[in-house]
């Protein structure tokens, strides 16, 4: 299963990031949002796993969207927040994909067998980081992450 793995878009999604998100069966977000039309784009596009930013924290729209989620992706149990701050020291260990956004800095990172995956931003550039998401294949014996720069 091919999943779309976004973050701190800001208000802009970009063409190019739309894209990338073609074909996945899910696409995660993790925060800073920026407008409800982003939310609506990428619905179209896939189920949406989503929580707020820092930077959505006021916005009467994200009012209803969680600080952080759990869910299960073909089995593999996945935490969503939008800063690794928010993340326990101690992740539970059913928990094998942990997914957060707020530093603008891609990551894969294998801890054991629990992958933490920072997709980076896919909005504005921020200094001069990367403007890339993340894509996963996600199957019940394996996730394989890639981040995907979508800009020069």
């Amino acid at each position: 299963m091919k999943v779309g793995v976004i973050s701190d878009t800001h208000g802009l999604l970009r063409p190019e990031a739309i894209a990338a998100l073609q074909g996945c069966a899910q696409i995660i977000h993790a925060g800073d949002i920026g407008s409800q039309d982003i939310v609506e784009q990428l619905t179209a596009i896939a189920p949406l796993h989503i929580v707020r930013g820092n930077n959505d924290m006021d916005a009467d729209w994200a009012k209803p969207i969680a600080d952080h989620l759990r869910f299960n992706i073909e089995g593999w149990q996945v935490l969503l927040v939008h800063d690794i701050a928010d993340v326990p020291a101690l992740v539970d260990d059913s928990v094998k994909l942990v997914v957060t956004g707020h530093s603008h800095k891609p990551l894969i990172d294998w801890r054991g067998d629990t992958l933490y995956l920072n997709p980076g931003s896919a909005g504005r550039r921020r200094f001069k980081l990367p403007v890339t998401l993340a894509l996963l294949e996600v199957s019940p014996d394996a996730i394989e992450p890639s981040l995907v720069q979508l800009v020069d």
